[in-house]
């Protein structure tokens, strides 16, 4: 039957010609975007793999559906390296993305309307964690807490002021656009003071967390999640994981039924791949090298007179304010990606709350490094990046946008992304 056979381009020649597209795009632009890496080709094989055609509800060993036998290793086999990789005694591999995982924990812990506390989305923080215009914070009253003025780092006093203030159900830490470790330690001793649970969402830093280059939040959290993707280099889902017992048979109800029905069988192939990379000890060089060639740029970029919100980083992520240059964010992601360049525009601490008038810029170093680039190439990724806000500011970009996209494109035939 050509239902078998036939290949996306024969059936489908307007879906094979975007995805063929978006193959070179990835090719030829250098990825920048903190929130994005590059799957292997395992990973890749596992979510191409027939295992997609299989429909289960439930549990290993205790499945609504029959056949199930070889999924039921697959996700065994991810639950066991979650338990290994980041040392904690439970872990729930099934949710489709970070943000179903966060509202597992919601649902677990929560009713609708218990206060939660969390870090400001201009401060850093992500919009699963009570924003306004999501359900988390519609569903529950949400105040948020933000940095110090000065060091543009999280001011704990403050935020253990009003954690005694507001008495909140949850306090969360982690977030999107945060580039410093957080003392995991101390916001759990702010929890424990006000009866809070602690939930620490480390999406953008799992990775980083499982090769030991940051601090892990556990034992301080009662509950952490996270995604797959960003610096773990998996496939795009979520985890939950925990040390609490008494979490853990409400939690897997939490998931199934409460927030999600059936698994992405295929999907959890790909994710108990990605765990098992992330045991290696080439992951762990691969981790030091985020955070060395993150460091560097930010350097670099510091030295060429852009001002780095914090002054630096201490993981993946590095946040860039644009407004000493009188250009917002939208202007500089535009005027990268004209050069092959792709990065995004971000809030930066009290910034407009309209997005298109944020002067962040918001860089990762996750993708590049997975492609090999090393400190010199991100320190020459820091200049092209600053000669071209600077052209931009300017209104003269033509020269700057043909200089650094040749540059680009011999640093992406240096370091291709090998999917053949």
């Amino acid at each position: 039957m050509q239902h078998f056979t036939l290949s996306v381009a024969e059936t489908d020649p307007q879906i094979a010609e975007a995805l063929e597209n978006e193959r070179l795009r990835q090719q030829d632009q250098i990825e920048l975007i903190a929130s994005e890496n590059i799957v292997s080709r395992a990973v890749l094989d596992a979510l191409g793999h027939e295992m997609t055609n299989k429909t289960l509800e439930g549990y290993p060993g205790h499945r609504f559906h029959g056949g199930g036998r070889f999924v039921d290793i697959v996700e065994q086999a991810a639950i066991d390296r979650a338990k290994q990789l980041f040392g904690c005694t439970y872990a729930n591999v099934q949710p489709h993305s970070g943000s179903q995982a966060n509202l597992a924990v919601f649902f677990l812990l929560l009713k609708p309307g218990d206060k939660v506390l969390s870090l400001d989305l201009a401060a850093g923080g992500h919009l699963s964690h009570g924003l306004k215009a999501n359900l988390s914070g519609r569903w529950f009253e949400s105040h948020h807490y933000g940095l110090d003025a000065d060091s543009e780092v999280i001011d704990y006093d403050a935020l253990e002021r009003q954690a005694d203030e507001i008495q909140p159900r949850l306090i969360i830490a982690g977030g999107s656009a945060y580039p410093r470790e957080m003392d995991f330690q101390r916001i759990a001793q702010i929890a424990k003071k006000v009866g809070a649970y602690f939930h620490v969402d480390m999406a953008h830093i799992a990775g980083l967390v499982a090769a030991g280059v940051h601090p892990s939040p556990f034992p301080h959290a009662d509950i952490v999640t996270c995604t797959t993707t960003k610096t773990l280099r998996g496939p795009r889902g979520g985890l939950i994981l925990t040390n609490n017992e008494d979490f853990v048979k409400r939690l897997q109800s939490a998931v199934f039924p409460g927030v999600q029905g059936s698994i992405h069988s295929q999907v959890l192939a790909a994710k108990a791949i990605c765990l098992g990379e992330a045991l290696s000890d080439a992951f762990k060089d691969y981790a030091a090298q985020v955070k060395a060639n993150a460091a560097r740029q930010a350097q670099t970029l510091k030295n060429r007179g852009l001002r780095i919100v914090s002054g630096g980083t201490d993981t993946h992520l590095v946040l860039v304010d644009l407004s000493p240059k009188g250009i917002t964010g939208k202007r500089a992601e535009e005027v990268l990606e004209r050069a092959n360049i792709t990065a995004n525009k971000n809030a930066i601490p009290n910034d407009s709350p309209r997005p298109p008038e944020w002067v962040g810029l918001r860089l990762g170093a996750g993708a590049a490094t997975t492609r090999g680039m090393k400190e010199a190439e991100f320190e020459t990724l820091g200049e092209m990046i600053a000669d071209l806000v600077e052209a931009e500011a300017a209104n003269d970009t033509s020269a700057a946008v043909a200089r650094c996209a040749a540059r680009v494109a011999d640093l992406c035939a240096t370091f291709p992304v090998c999917k053949d």
